[in-house]
């Protein structure tokens, strides 16, 4: 289920990215990619203002990552997080061909449900 709207105005982070083939699983790399997933999800649940985050992946290799947060100091506690900093220099080591980063203020938004109106 998708991320609920909030009321705005409040950001979205949109990570879009290519992995490696050893992200992927070559040389055992999906693992080390996996874990490391997981466990930045699981920190940036504990920022304050973090809202939310909704994630694709497309057959061709394509990934968008989206997190929502409340405000610009919520995204820059992220930013500066140590964990997520040693994540983010693996990632352009071992895990990423190429990636995007956008930043955006969300100043509309809004939701619906099938069967809740």
């Amino acid at each position: 289920m998708p991320v609920g709207a909030y009321e705005p105005p409040y950001y979205a982070v949109v990570f879009t990215s290519v992995k490696t083939e050893a992200a992927d699983g070559g040389n055992g790399g999906a693992g080390a990619y996996g874990e490391t997933a997981e466990r930045m999800e699981e920190r940036v649940k504990g920022i304050p203002g973090f809202l939310g985050m909704d994630h694709a992946g497309s057959p061709g290799g394509l990934s968008i990552t989206v997190g929502y947060f409340r405000d610009a100091d919520a995204i820059d506690e992220w930013r500066s997080d140590v964990e997520h900093r040693a994540a983010q220099r693996r990632g352009r080591a071992e895990w990423y061909e190429s990636y995007t980063l956008h930043v955006a203020k969300v100043e509309r938004s809004h939701g619906f449900e099938r069967g809740h109106g």
